[in-house]
């Protein structure tokens, strides 16, 4: 398949995930934003890979290693919002204020 379908999708997909974790207040929803923001780079990453070198999997191991940090950030991610819930008994973002005195 063309070069310029895949960079469509992944710049929809990247798109869809700054739009959620602009406007969603919910801790849960900006963890999934992000998650759809790296899905997309990984997208990008294959894509750029089959095209300027079949042969290489350059791109698959640098997504590879994009797969096992965005796991790692959403379990430590999904620990601390518990934690808050927990707390504070809400996930909403504007009520994050445990750092302030």
């Amino acid at each position: 398949m063309q070069l310029e379908y895949f960079l469509l999708l992944a710049a929809a997909l990247f798109c869809i995930g700054i739009y959620g974790l602009i406007t969603s207040r919910n801790a849960v929803r900006v963890l999934m934003s992000i998650e759809l923001m790296l899905n997309a780079v990984n997208l990008n990453l294959m894509a750029f890979s089959n095209d300027l070198d079949p042969q290489a999997v350059k791109g698959q191991v640098f997504t590879v290693f994009v797969i096992a940090i965005a796991a790692a950030e959403a379990a430590v991610g999904l620990a601390i919002v518990l934690a808050i819930y927990r707390n504070r008994d809400t996930v909403d973002m504007e009520q994050f204020n445990l750092l302030k005195w």
